[in-house]
C-alpha cells in the first residue's frame, strides 16, 4: 500500500487537498520558528555566561581597588603626620 492509497481516501471524505498543504505548511513554519527561537536562547545564554563572567571579574577588581584606596589613605595619613 503506498502513501497516496492511504491518504487518498482521507482526501476524498474528510480533509480537502488545500486544507491538508495548509496544515503542512502551518506545521512545517511553526517548527521552523520554534527552531530559530531555541537557537535565539542558546546565544542569548551564552551571551549571559559571558557577561557573567566579566561581572564578577569586575566585582573584584572593584574589591582590590577599595583595599588600594585604603592603603593609600595609610601612606598619605602617616606621609602628612610625618612632614608635620
Amino acid at each position: 500500500m503506498t502513501l497516496a492509497e492511504t491518504f487518498q481516501p482521507v482526501l476524498d471524505k474528510r480533509l480537502p487537498a488545500a486544507l491538508l498543504a495548509a496544515f503542512l505548511l502551518q506545521t512545517a513554519g511553526a517548527l521552523f520558528w520554534a527552531g530559530s527561537a531555541a537557537e535565539r536562547i542558546s546565544t542569548l545564554e551564552r551571551t549571559l555566561d559571558r557577561d557573567q563572567a566579566a561581572i564578577e571579574r569586575v566585582s573584584v577588581l572593584e574589591t582590590q581597588i577599595a583595599s588600594i584606596k585604603q592603603t593609600l589613605d595609610r601612606i598619605e595619613g602617616k606621609l602628612d603626620r610625618k612632614q608635620n
